[in-house]
């Protein structure tokens, strides 16, 4: 267990962040910690998966890789999985499910890929136990991942469990919640650090049920993501308890008074209610202020200027304005604009928005996630940098503005799109 060959998978875009956290989490370099296409690859020891698992913000889970092999047909996966040590991972006692992704796979089934490793595994038991383990679809203690190219085959077992952007409080949220590793993600691309030289405030205008909002308070405050939860490592062989206590231990102790405030707003009070009781289950609801208030109308949340980062409604998402919204897209009432911003583009709010930027937030630079790629002229701004970034299925940009009174600065060289 010293030297494991762990894969972290992310959103795509997100790769470059997730190995330079990787990096200030374990202190991997070189050659032992390689960024690739949705993920990074790290070879790491067991207590570096743990601490992992503890700490990412970007990864989707942490895989231990067991297996790389060429196949042609289902046979070759049989022996690929029979020839892995499973019996060092868990036990007869544990249920487990086999879970299959594929890219140009040239195979007509995967769940018949899939079957074939769950007998390989089951018959290897047997074979050493005189038992088997139970295969559970909806609970399983062990899920093991099957990874299939145009001739490859990978097979990872998962030490995560359910996903980590699920930290563990978030029970109230709206029709179109913004992922906490998208939060995150965000978060890192804007460069904010409430511990750097020049640490600045952070205001999420259009703040929903809170994410990206407590995702900053918890790393103002130096609150581990996954300190509330559970892990699948738990439950695999090599876990010991006492190793995993010592490092949350070691997370509580890091934990600290928030370095800069944090703020968010939005227009819908209920949702403002459903992100201070995220907040109080996160443990920061001392270091975030909540507010409800239009966009359009809220002026900054303090004197000193900071960091806007926001994920405003597009599309599927919810509506685009409050009251001040309504009268910029004519609308009388709230369900109207719902509608007009789930079918138009919702260029009049925008573009007053950016008006009430520039009247009232100079010196703040605005972060902003949209899948709209012509949204910074709708805004009359122009952007000084853009960086590539899924919102799940949505190819998204994560636009900068650089406010200043009266005008947009003037864009700045490189702001095509930032290499992910």
């Amino acid at each position: 267990m010293n030297q494991l060959q762990l894969f972290l998978p992310c959103a795509a875009g997100v790769e470059g962040f997730l190995a330079d956290e990787v990096h200030r989490i374990t202190g991997l370099t070189g050659e032992d910690l390689l960024t690739g296409r949705g993920g990074v690859l790290a070879r790491a020891s067991w207590r570096d998966a743990l601490r992992l698992n503890l700490y990412s913000r970007l990864a989707q889970r942490v895989l231990v890789q067991l297996s790389h092999t060429m196949y042609r047909n289902e046979r070759d996966l049989y022996e690929a999985a029979s020839a892995v040590a499973w019996e060092i991972w868990f036990t007869t006692r544990q249920s487990f499910k086999v879970e299959v992704t594929a890219q140009h796979s040239p195979l007509t089934s995967l769940n018949f890929a899939a079957l074939k490793v769950k007998d390989a595994i089951a018959d290897r038991f047997r074979h050493k136990t005189g038992a088997r383990p139970d295969v559970n679809t909806q609970w399983p203690d062990v899920r093991i991942y099957l990874h299939l190219t145009t001739d490859g085959a990978t097979l990872y077992i998962d030490t995560s469990g359910e996903p980590l952007f699920k930290r563990g409080w978030r029970e109230d949220k709206g029709d179109a919640p913004l992922k906490e590793t998208l939060a995150a993600a965000m978060i890192a691309a804007s460069g904010w650090d409430p511990l750097g030289e020049a640490p600045a405030p952070l205001y999420d205008p259009c703040c929903g049920s809170g994410t990206i909002a407590i995702e900053a308070a918890q790393i103002a405050c130096g609150i581990a993501a996954g300190a509330q939860r559970r892990f699948a490592f738990e439950k695999l062989l090599p876990y010991q308890a006492h190793v995993w206590a010592a490092l949350k231990d070691e997370a509580a102790a890091a934990q600290r008074p928030p370095a800069v405030p944090v703020f968010g707003s939005d227009v819908a009070f209920r949702m403002v209610d459903f992100a201070q009781r995220n907040a109080d289950r996160a443990g920061v609801a001392h270091a975030l202020q909540l507010r409800g208030g239009d966009a359009l109308q809220r002026m900054p949340p303090c004197e000193q200027p900071g960091v806007m980062l926001l994920n405003p409604p597009y599309g599927e998402r919810i509506e685009a304005a409050g009251v001040a919204g309504r009268k910029a897209l004519g609308q009388g009432g709230t369900r109207q604009v719902r509608e007009v911003a789930q079918t138009e583009d919702g260029s009049e709010f925008f573009a007053q928005l950016a008006t009430h930027w520039k009247k009232n937030y100079a010196g703040w630079t605005a972060w902003m996630l949209t899948p709209d790629l012509k949204l910074p002229g709708r805004m009359r701004l122009k952007e000084s940098r853009r960086v590539p970034m899924w919102n799940g299925p949505i190819e998204c940009r994560l636009f900068r503005f650089d406010m200043v009174r009266g005008s947009a600065r003037e864009r700045a060289p490189g702001a095509a799109d930032a290499p992910a």
